[in-house]
């Protein structure tokens, strides 16, 4: 499928960028779309969660109280689960929570995931640029030009651009990424999608590599 590629003040060029047929025409795989976005949010947490056990706790090394005649339980330590301060039972420990999948299947979540923006018409070709220092009215002005600045937007790059990454992330709703390195959460979590004209190729590099 073939789409426009845009000049920076919003009229269209005379080129054009082609997607394969093939990762935008199927049907999207909703499933693919939430195993890929779970193992991606799973990556994300720290997992340095952690109790002291009875190993870790420091103190209660006295008998509490002497094991007869009091008509109760016998204890050998206060730092037993069963008293103040002492440790905890079957607590979190530090772990990964991470969730590991195929690589076809991450392929297919973010095909998926471009086949619902088009469905929804989310998806723009603006031609390369660059900036020569962060100026978030620039992107600003191109988001208006447009017709998306009132949408929530994921601006997509050949190669991470420092400059531009800075001036898009004063924008509310909006973020930059590098194509290759888009996630299906970033892909899902937008409702339209800014490619620069290059980026196009690099994605469709990435979605349709041999596994």
């Amino acid at each position: 499928m073939k789409f426009p590629v845009y000049k920076r003040d919003g009229s269209k060029s005379s080129e054009t960028v082609e997607i394969p047929d093939t990762l935008l025409k199927g049907e999207p795989n909703e499933h693919a779309i939430w195993l890929a976005v779970r193992s991606e949010e799973a990556a994300q947490r720290h997992g340095t969660h952690a109790t002291k056990t009875r190993s870790y706790v420091r103190g209660g090394g006295k008998k509490p109280f002497k094991q007869k005649g009091r008509g109760v339980a016998r204890q050998g330590t206060s730092r037993s689960p069963l008293f103040p301060g002492g440790s905890t039972i079957f607590g979190p420990q530090p772990h990964l929570y991470s969730v590991k999948i195929p690589a076809k299947v991450k392929r297919l979540a973010r095909a998926s995931a471009l086949a619902m923006k088009l469905s929804n018409e989310g998806i723009r070709v603006v031609e390369d640029f660059t900036l020569n220092a962060p100026k978030t009215s620039e992107i600003a002005e191109l988001f208006k030009a447009l017709g998306v600045d009132d949408r929530k937007v994921l601006l997509l790059t050949t190669e991470f651009d420092q400059v531009i990454s800075r001036s898009v992330r004063n924008i509310p709703r909006a973020c930059a990424q590098k194509a290759a390195n888009a996630s299906t959460r970033e892909l899902m979590n937008c409702s339209t999608i800014v490619f620069q004209k290059s980026a196009v190729e690099k994605l469709v590099g990435v979605l349709t590599h041999a596994a």
